[in-house]
């Protein structure tokens, strides 16, 4: 369905949880990070909560998102929002959450995230995954 108002990402914050607080609805992001480290590949990072702010949106919505694998061109995760979203006031904020778990990371690289709306990409993010490097070993004599 097109819509007449294209939804606009104002934010999208990668963090290990979003708390949502009874009575006000206000957000908590805890441990925000850009990246992650890891010594060896594949590795799992057990879970994540990526918060979105969006705007400019008005009508009926389906909202997902994907984590990309850029150097293969592959989802390795994936979120929705499992409801249709009903936007009646385009000048309206509106918060999305979603929680990634088990996200598998074959190799360092980059990684974008991505959202959806109608099945129309409207923001992205890119996403590194770092690899780190222990200390040697010593010979042994």
């Amino acid at each position: 369905m097109k819509h007449s108002h294209k939804p606009v990402m104002n934010a999208m914050l990668t963090c290990d949880k979003v708390i949502t607080e009874a009575g006000t609805g206000k957000k908590s992001l805890i441990g925000i990070f850009e990246s992650i480290n890891a010594g060896i590949f594949p590795c799992v990072h057990s879970s994540l909560s990526v918060y979105i702010k969006l705007t400019n949106a008005m009508g009926p919505y389906r909202f997902h998102m994907n984590l990309s694998d850029l150097e293969n061109d592959t989802v390795i995760g994936r979120g929705e929002i499992p409801d249709e979203v009903a936007i009646r006031d385009p000048l309206d904020i509106h918060e999305l959450i979603f929680d990634l778990r088990g996200l598998k990371f074959l190799h360092p690289g980059r990684y974008e995230f991505q959202l959806f709306a109608n099945s129309e990409i409207i923001g992205q993010k890119a996403f590194m995954v770092n690899e780190i490097k222990g200390p040697t070993p010593k010979e042994v004599r």
